[in-house]
């Protein structure tokens, strides 16, 4: 399959998807994952309508941005763990930063007088805490504290289903803690939830952007 068609049919997979929950396909943001992809690749996706591109690491969204800059209207979504002494350096190159998780980050991407940072509070859905993510019983003070920084906007929750589990029961408890973060901040109304394997339940449970990889690019290029 090509490119376009990849796209293409995940495309249709989200319609479908949407439709057979009775939601409208045009709330749903797809986000093409382009992890270890060279550059050349998003220009292949902006060239077939992509705009939301999702990055892992810091190094490599910085470096993608740069080299891309003449695209207008690309948004670059970073999704990894996300290291305090590089959040600087993201922040600057992120349009959104899904995954905030502690305290120390909110320090470390505040930058009063700029314009805010869209930012998603990430929960850990399992009981390692290990994982990335906030755990459940903490969510209501990080959220708090989010709200609080002048330079950063809350817009919702991101999380990663668990491997061990069933994805609908913890996409079912990721939308109950998604309405503990809408008490906080009505508007937060972004649920960053499902991948290439998992997208149709993230759907079905509320999910508003998905972050898609090898369903779309294919298999990640070997590592040198």
């Amino acid at each position: 399959m090509t490119l376009a068609s990849r796209l293409a049919t995940v495309d249709e997979r989200i319609a479908a998807a949407a439709r057979a929950v009775g939601r409208d396909e045009a709330g749903i943001t797809r986000i093409v994952v382009t992890k270890f992809h060279p550059a050349s690749l998003v220009r292949e996706l902006y060239a077939l309508g992509v705009r939301d591109i999702g990055e892992n690491r810091g190094q490599e969204l910085i470096a993608k941005r740069k080299e891309l800059a003449d695209l207008d209207g690309l948004r670059w979504n970073f999704i990894g763990q996300l290291q305090s002494k590089k959040a600087k350096g993201v922040r600057a190159a992120a349009d959104a930063v899904h995954s905030l998780d502690r305290d120390k980050l909110v320090t470390a991407l505040e930058v009063p007088g700029e314009d805010p940072l869209d930012v998603l509070v990430q929960i850990n859905l399992t009981d390692d805490p290990a994982r990335g993510g906030v755990a459940p019983d903490a969510i209501e003070a990080l959220a708090e504290r989010v709200e609080s920084a002048e330079s950063l906007r809350l817009r919702g929750v991101m999380a990663v289903a668990p491997l061990d589990e069933p994805a609908v029961p913890a996409f079912e408890r990721l939308a109950g803690y998604a309405e503990r973060v809408r008490a906080i901040s009505p508007d937060a109304t972004w649920i960053s939830a499902g991948m290439s394997h998992d997208f149709a339940e993230a759907i079905a449970h509320g999910a508003t952007h998905l972050r898609i990889g090898s369903a779309i690019t294919g298999p990640r290029p070997p590592q040198v």
